[in-house]
């Protein structure tokens, strides 16, 4: 035997001496370790288990050796599972490279000879229960190892870490004052519900406090959270009445939901909401002080195919605002046909500015005609919005939202200058006596614009003597002006503006007031006038009023126009009485612009 030979034969020895120390390092490492370990062969039985393990299971490690470990006790593994990581799940690669070098296989390719899977990991969580009863989380791994095909399985309890995390979503998940749900948990209940219900359909009860803010800002946050806490401890009673468990929770606020996951119908949501409402308003004991409350619900009750959540709780929140416009202190079940006419009113709002400049109204203007010779004086300008969607409309339909969301300020300078300007056409197209043209103004336009700068403005441009420009105010804008108003009226009348009350007698009536004002006409509304229609009149008292009226005007130089004009009789008996000119649709109805240049003709 050469030296070299010797040299060989002493390094093999090392070698062996050092792989054995490294696998009895293992053994003891692999006994002494606090997480339940098993070797698992290729046939998927043990080869040797911990003590931990056996701890586990309650059975000595020795007595889990060639256990299948499908068949071990509270584990509960699927073999198929098991069997594809015994198998190998993962595409295939050469066990070695190759001489020359060597790559994987293209993807759908048969595998080459002296090629394997790639080992898969299988894990999963599930609640084991120890031998003396006790339960835990466990979290169980099959991972494979590069030692001859062996498989590794270990059992973590994770029982601490899963408290933790329940404990963080609950808080996450619930509201702090109330401790009911929260927002979020609501809707993701709901989302289920809605998915998957017993009877097909949902409900829900949306309710807030009425008045909740004093008692926060007279008597403290302190005691508004007891009352909230009061208030959800109160609705969980009415949730859970009956037998049945509905979910309550804290919104938000002052708002509370109740979710009614598998409905019967309307009457179960009304007789909760109806239940809450009784059981709300009774007296509520915090710290010492007597608290009465109320509250106003919306409820919302429809089959769960097809339905949104967040659809359905804008449903209730229209529904909860229904019932606080109605009075507070009540439910209101939700009307699909008023929903559609908020919906429609939101439209046309949000419509309005880009309807001025997209050019989408029209005037009609109505004839106005002196009662003595029946000689055509004037028009008033009424304005229609040829909407895309809704067809022509009438300005009952969007003048009261154009002053709600400011539109009227553009709108009125468009219907100004337009008039106007058709109105000049007028007086240069045809001979005679011009005719002027009659302006409705909304008050809004005076407070929020310089209704004078634009009325001078317009003049200017489209040449209309100034005298043949009429401006109507309602009554209720007029009475009782001071400051703003009264200037601007005042300037008009000096530039030779015609003032005029519209719908005069429906509002303040404040007659006294007249004499201070620069009135030249008062439009009398055409409440007074339709009872003329008849020969004989019913109720003479009316007919006094007007009379009355008519004889303040002429004594105060103001000259009346009577509306709503339908028949001959009226026209007849206005005329006896004095009144000075007339329009409706006795002498003709609100027409285009050209049919008035006929008229003129």
């Amino acid at each position: 035997m050469t030296q070299r030979s010797l040299a060989r034969g002493g390094r093999r020895g090392t070698t062996e001496l050092r792989s054995r120390k490294r696998d009895s390092d293992f053994r003891a490492a692999f006994n002494a370790a606090r997480l339940a370990m098993a070797i698992v062969d290729r046939d998927g039985r043990v080869v040797s288990a911990n003590d931990a393990l056996g701890a586990l299971l309650g059975a000595p490690p020795e007595a889990l050796v060639s256990t299948s470990v499908t068949d071990l006790p509270s584990l509960g593994l699927d073999g198929n599972a098991v069997r594809r990581v015994l198998d190998g799940g993962g595409p295939r690669y050469p066990v070695a490279p190759r001489a020359g070098g060597g790559t994987a296989p293209p993807a759908g390719t048969a595998p080459p000879a002296g090629t394997t899977r790639e080992p898969v990991p299988v894990s999963c969580t599930r609640r084991l229960k120890n031998p003396d009863g006790h339960t835990l989380w466990a979290e169980i791994s099959l991972m494979p190892t590069a030692h001859d095909g062996e498989t590794l399985l270990s059992v973590a309890d994770v029982s601490e870490e899963r408290d933790l995390r329940d404990r963080l979503r609950h808080l996450q998940m619930h509201d702090p004052v109330t401790r009911l749900p929260n927002r979020t948990l609501f809707f993701e209940r709901l989302a289920t519900a809605l998915s998957d219900t017993a009877t097909g359909r949902v409900g829900i009860c949306y309710l807030d406090l009425d008045g909740f803010k004093a008692v926060n800002d007279t008597m403290g946050h302190r005691v508004g959270d007891e009352l909230l806490d009061a208030v959800g401890r109160r609705l969980i009673q009415c949730a859970e009445d009956g037998g049945q468990r509905h979910l309550a929770a804290r919104l938000g606020g002052d708002e509370f939901a109740v979710l009614v996951d598998g409905s019967t119908g309307t009457e179960q949501l009304t007789a909760l909401a109806d239940a809450t409402l009784k059981a709300l308003q009774q007296p509520f004991d915090l710290g010492g002080q007597r608290l009465t409350v109320s509250a106003s619900i919306g409820v919302v009750e429809r089959e769960a195919e097809g339905t949104d959540p967040t659809e359905l709780m804008q449903a209730a929140d229209t529904t909860l605002y229904w019932a606080k416009a109605d009075g507070k202190a009540r439910w209101t079940l939700f009307d699909p046909e008023r929903n559609a006419h908020r919906m429609t009113r939101q439209a046309l709002s949000s419509a309005l500015r880009g309807a001025v400049e997209r050019g989408e109204f029209v005037l009609d203007y109505q004839p106005i005609v002196g009662f003595d010779d029946d000689r055509f004086v004037g028009v008033e300008a009424l304005v229609r919005w040829q909407h895309p969607q809704f067809g022509k409309l009438g300005p009952n339909r969007f003048i009261g939202l154009a002053e709600e969301n400011g539109a009227i300020v553009p709108l009125g300078r468009w219907v100004l200058e337009e008039s106007c300007r058709q109105a000049r056409s007028w007086m240069l197209g045809h001979p005679g006596p011009p005719v002027y043209v009659s302006v409705n103004v909304a008050v809004r336009q005076v407070w929020d614009s310089d209704l004078v700068a634009d009325v001078r403005s317009v003049l200017e441009r489209t040449g209309l003597p100034s005298g043949l420009l009429q401006l109507e105010l309602t009554e209720s804008a007029v009475m009782g002006s001071a400051g703003r108003p009264l200037q601007a009226l005042q300037a008009l009348s000096e530039m030779g503006v015609r003032i005029a009350i519209d719908d005069f007698g429906t509002g303040y009536s404040n007659l006294a007031y007249l004499s201070r004002l620069p009135v030249r006409l008062l439009k009398l509304d055409g409440s007074f006038v339709r009872g003329f229609r008849a020969a004989r009149h019913p109720n003479p008292a009316d007919e006094t009023i007007v009379t009355a009226l008519v004889r303040l005007a002429h004594q105060l130089g103001m000259t009346v126009t009577a509306e709503c004009v339908e028949n001959a009789a009226q026209a007849d008996r206005l005329r006896r009485i004095g009144c000075d000119t007339g329009q409706g649709w006795h002498y003709a109805k609100p027409m285009p612009a050209h049919c008035i240049a006929a008229l003129l003709r």
